[in-house]
């Protein structure tokens, strides 16, 4: 067992305050976006043996198990993040395994370079991702009913949003949300600059149901993701609930902070609220048309006190103990590498205390305990 020396990443978007607070150091003044855990070559974790990444390349079979090399070939399948959100991240989607690899491929086939701001797939991996809220936390998940999202956009009363009131209403859903989003995204710039500053207008003056909307607005100032938004379900979460975002669900996080783990890949599809590229044509390929639940998850408890977020991919599993003072040690041993990440109190995993934003990496069959008085998450992999 290593305990883990994790980098923070300053992306624009990300809390001041959030990551300080949970780690008790003061803040720099700078956003602190996310706390990487893992092997990504980005920003891999660092042990006493190295870069977690040169550990396990170095000797996949000790590191991840044999099972787990043999299904997720000889890489850390997971990263695990700490997410801090203090303004809205980009509204995203992302591509299901077989989009992944096709994309990528064709994209190494064109030559496009790897670091092309215009490039749409860094890997040929998919990204399914789960967020738990260690704070209250809001974000945006699926689409509407088209019936709904219909009423909430004539609800604003802009003449511009008309038509796609009309579609809305008028089209089989499948129908309906694509030919909106294609054209809210795919509209005369100047012209959907006019309509996004309108309906913030509006947003600000009826307030309730629309107040998201106008602060994501505050954010991205005339970005036609702001309409796009509101086609999608607006999902508040509780410390301990959780989102599942599949493949060609768009999704947007919009504030709070969360325990994040998802597959290792950087492959993202924007739909707005973004200055970075956004291609229409693609992303339309890869959204699923469809009206869902968003499906809030709530922790299911075993006899051990492991309390497990099921998700129907194997590439990670998250679940966490909320420990007691004086309760018996707990048996986390396993044949797959494990993170174990504190998130509040004082928790001991083997020789290791750890403070809450701290983590240690457990390598495939090693033993380990935990005890304390907190809560610690565990990610894995179901190999």
């Amino acid at each position: 067992m290593d305990r883990l020396s994790n980098t923070i990443r300053p992306y624009a978007w990300g809390s001041t305050t959030a990551i300080p607070q949970l780690l008790g150091v003061e803040p720099t003044g700078e956003p602190q976006a996310e706390m990487w855990m893992g092997a990504h070559p980005g920003a891999p974790s660092r042990l006493e043996r190295g870069p977690l990444n040169e550990v396990v390349d170095a000797n996949p079979e000790a590191e991840l198990g044999a099972e787990a090399v043999a299904k997720f070939g000889p890489r850390l399948p997971f990263l695990l993040k700490l997410l801090a959100a203090g303004a809205p991240l980009s509204l995203q989607v992302h591509p299901d395994l077989a989009q992944a690899k096709e994309g990528y491929a064709d994209e190494e086939e064109r030559g496009v370079p790897i670091d092309a701001p215009f490039r749409n797939y860094k890997d040929a991996n998919h990204k399914p991702e789960l967020i738990c809220a260690l704070t209250p936390f809001d974000g945006l998940c699926g689409f509407r009913d088209p019936n709904e999202a219909a009423d909430l956009l004539a609800g604003l009363g802009v003449d511009s949003l008309k038509p796609y009131v009309d579609l809305l209403h008028a089209q089989p859903e499948e129908a309906a949300l694509r030919e909106v989003l294609t054209a809210v995204l795919s509209a005369d710039k100047d012209a959907m600059t006019a309509t996004v500053t309108e309906a913030t207008a509006a947003a600000d003056r009826l307030g309730g149901a629309y107040t998201p909307y106008a602060s994501i607005a505050r954010h991205y100032p005339g970005d036609p993701g702001v309409i796009a938004a509101m086609l999608l379900n607006y999902v508040q979460l509780q410390p301990g609930e959780a989102l599942f975002l599949g493949a060609g669900v768009p999704h947007a996080y919009l504030n709070g902070l969360g325990v994040e783990i998802m597959a290792n890949s950087d492959n993202v599809l924007r739909c707005g609220l973004t200055p970075k590229h956004v291609d229409v044509p693609e992303l339309l390929r890869i959204v699923r048309f469809e009206a869902t639940d968003p499906g809030v998850l709530r922790p299911e408890a075993g006899p051990d006190g492991e309390e497990v977020y099921e998700t129907p991919i194997d590439e990670f599993r998250l679940s966490r103990y909320v420990l007691a003072e004086g309760s018996a040690a707990r048996e986390v041993t396993a044949r797959t590498p494990q993170i174990l990440l504190c998130t509040a109190g004082t928790v001991t995993a083997g020789e290791f205390e750890l403070a809450p934003g701290q983590s240690v990496f457990v390598p495939a069959g090693e033993t380990a305990e935990i005890s304390g008085n907190g809560t610690m998450f565990r990610a894995t992999v179901v190999a």
